[in-house]
């Protein structure tokens, strides 16, 4: 019996109900394989910031470090602002251990209609998102607040090692998937940050001849991904980019409620954290409704992070297997179903021929 430590942060809203989904297919699975999964639940949420003024305690990172991996359901609540969530929380666990790939799978479904006409399970790609720098950094600051003067300053910073090794990342995915990469780009009107990406695209393109790339600005590409979205295979982009692509990719496949997410350190130093891309959904939070199928998924990436492909490829054919049968769904997807229903149909599913 192979055993991992998760470390458990459910979060607001719906995060609670799509992370107990995801438990009680991860345990499903870990029963079939021999693994066993121990949980250390901790309540770090926007709940807590209004408690006691912090998302995590102090020593919260500490804490986090010594687990295998860390399952989150989803943050943010109406009484704190989003950004004080985001920064108490998400962005110091990416940074602190150099989750520096933000890797986000999007499928058609069989049986899952996208709002696309023509778009069906034919559409299959991978959106790689630079995760800990780019355009989400710390610089800059605000100046004569309130006054008509006042101005706001944004530095995005881009490194040749955090590029370099982004990069690498995606075309290494690239050449044991479709063999094709997209750069997303905006380099005819960012003057330095895009143009320097492009350079380091070409530099590291020539270390994999084996994969066919292009790239594409960023306004072209989401219409491109909306008119043709089956021509894409790996997509890579910078933090802001990959973060709008990625959403808008989800909605072509049908919902945002399916979209999964890890945040990788590919080298194994750290843990790496894996959630559902939806956010905290406070208008259906409580009603058990929510779409668990994201929560899942991010579920199957970390047992394929922590060595155990076979599980994940299992829980993967399961939900492939619950959404082409038609129910149970959940409202999202036309359904009349709730949370734990489609999580027990899933794990119920593993194994089947």
């Amino acid at each position: 019996m192979i055993a991992h430590d998760i470390a458990c942060i459910p979060g607001d809203g719906i995060g609670t109900e799509v992370t107990a989904a995801a438990r009680t297919v991860l345990d499903a699975a870990g029963r079939r394989h021999g693994i066993a999964f121990r949980y250390d639940e901790l309540d770090w949420s926007c709940a807590r910031h209004e408690r006691e003024g912090a998302m995590m305690p102090a020593d919260g990172l500490e804490r986090l470090a010594r687990r295998d991996a860390i399952l989150l359901g989803a943050v943010g609540a109406p009484g704190v602002a989003d950004h004080v969530s985001l920064w108490g929380l998400l962005i110091p666990i990416r940074r602190t251990f150099r989750q520096y790939v933000n890797l986000r799978p999007i499928r058609v479904f069989p049986g899952v209609p996208s709002p696309l006409r023509d778009a069906g399970p034919e559409v299959d790609l991978v959106v790689v998102r630079e995760n800990t720098e780019g355009e989400y950094s710390e610089i800059g600051g605000r100046f004569n607040r309130g006054e008509p003067g006042e101005l706001a300053v944004q530095e995005a910073v881009f490194t040749r090692t955090g590029v370099t090794r982004i990069l690498d990342y995606a075309f290494a995915l690239a050449a044991r998937r479709g063999g094709h990469l997209t750069s997303a780009t905006k380099s005819n009107g960012i003057v330095h940050t895009m143009p320097f990406w492009d350079e380091l695209v070409r530099e590291r393109a020539a270390a994999a001849p084996g994969v066919a790339w292009d790239q594409e600005h960023i306004d072209a590409l989401c219409a491109k991904l909306v008119l043709d979205p089956a021509r894409f295979d790996v997509i890579v982009a910078s933090n802001l980019f990959g973060d709008i692509l990625s959403d808008l990719a989800a909605a072509v496949a049908g919902s945002i409620g399916m979209a999964p997410s890890g945040n990788l350190d590919p080298t194994g130093e750290h843990p790496s954290m894996f959630e559902p891309v939806h956010g905290s959904a406070p208008d259906i939070a409580g009603r058990g409704i929510a779409n668990p199928v994201g929560a899942v998924w991010s579920a199957a990436l970390m047992l394929d992070h922590l060595g155990h492909p076979e599980a994940a490829a299992e829980v993967l054919a399961a939900i492939e297997r619950v959404l082409a049968a038609g129910a149970p769904r959940t409202p999202d997807l036309g359904g009349s179903a709730g949370t734990a229903e489609v999580a027990a149909a899933i794990a119920g599913a593993l194994g089947e021929a």
